[in-house]
């Protein structure tokens, strides 16, 4: 077997030699033509139109953009607003270069972003995107701690932050600009940090549709060990939620006080025909003292509290009882929901007139 594989070696070497004697390389040089288009661009964020909106008045962004050329990108440069900010001329792919800049003093406004590339034979191609960076939301009402417009995004504007989208929602013509539009098995969530206060108030506007004839509306509540697969502990936190028929829809608030419930429903008065209730404004307060719960600015159901307890309520649902309040059946709701906005107070019935006038407006 040694001979055999000496026999093998030896013709192997020969014609390596032989083959780097006669010139012959496999990394040979082939002519790439003539350089005939510029190259291409294309800025994939920001993209035209985007808003960016953070908590402070100067931010980082991260700019992404794409770059092509039929034979050698030679430079890359970025503005901002008209002054460059980046340069690049190396580049890993000489056709086609993947590049990403973090501008790190981004302050509120409109701004534009051009990219211009170059390629070996000068020729150039610019792209340019319009952008805004969005004065951060001050809170407009005494004890505003959370605000969603919904206005074509989920974002929550006093801390700047988004929830966890569950299913396929979306957005309809709302009260206003744009409004939450409900899907079946479609809900959002935020964690309850600094939103739990001994007074709390809750005011949004309402297109409710009858289909199905029971869903969560706003849910904060505890988990449910005893029950973990149909939740419905109501010893702390609220659920407020709506039930009846594709003629009347009632709305209804179950508010926890540490150790036992009350519930809150205004019967008739809390009650609306889905066909032609439209938009209306609901709005409920809870103190140490009472419940209050409102449509458009009248009281529709009041009574007695201890006050509410928070124990364990760590998740706010917004559109659906799922996952703390869903033994009875009241999970995602598939009506609009606009202009919402939580206090730390209990707001008093003229203020919740005057807010609704103001979003009227």
């Amino acid at each position: 077997m040694k001979v055999l594989k000496y026999i093998l070696i030896i013709p192997l070497m020969a014609f390596l030699m032989i083959g780097c004697e006669e010139g012959i390389d496999p990394i040979s040089y082939v002519d790439p033509g003539p350089d005939e288009t510029a190259p291409a661009v294309n800025i994939t964020y920001p993209t035209e139109g985007t808003l960016i909106r953070v908590k402070e008045d100067v931010t980082s962004l991260n700019m992404k953009f794409e770059v092509t050329d039929d034979i050698e990108i030679k430079n890359i440069s970025v503005q901002l607003d008209g002054a460059e900010i980046a340069s690049f001329n190396e580049f890993k792919d000489y056709r086609r270069a993947l590049q990403e800049y973090q501008y790190d003093q981004l302050g509120n406004g409109t701004h534009t972003l051009t990219v211009t590339a170059t390629d070996l034979t000068d020729k150039a191609t610019s792209q340019s995107v319009n952008f805004e960076k969005v004065e951060p939301y001050q809170p407009m009402y005494e004890g505003e701690i959370f605000y969603m417009p919904f206005n074509d995004d989920y974002m929550e504007l006093v801390s700047a932050t988004s929830p966890t989208v569950t299913g396929t929602p979306g957005f309809a013509t709302g009260q206003d600009q744009s409004a939450y539009l409900g899907a079946a098995d479609a809900y959002l969530t935020f964690p309850t940090a600094g939103l739990l206060q001994q007074e709390f108030s809750a005011a949004f506007w309402y297109n409710v549709n009858a289909a199905p004839d029971r869903a969560g509306i706003l849910v904060i509540g505890p988990p449910d060990p005893n029950n973990p697969n149909a939740m419905n502990n109501r010893t702390s936190g609220f659920r407020f939620f709506r039930e009846g028929s594709p003629t009347a829809q009632t709305f209804k608030l179950n508010v926890g006080d540490g150790t036992a419930d009350s519930w809150f429903d205004g019967g008739a008065a809390a009650t609306l025909d889905p066909a032609t209730a439209g938009w209306v404004h609901m709005a409920f307060t809870i103190s140490s003292t009472e419940v209050v719960v409102y449509i458009n600015g009248q009281v529709v159901s009041q009574g007695a509290f201890n006050g509410v307890s928070w124990a364990d309520t760590d998740i706010l649902t917004i559109a659906s009882g799922v996952p703390r309040f869903t033994e009875w059946g009241h999970l995602s709701d598939q009506s609009l929901i606009d202009e919402l906005r939580l206090f730390n107070k209990a707001l008093t019935q003229a203020e919740i007139q005057a807010l609704m006038a103001a979003e009227q407006g």
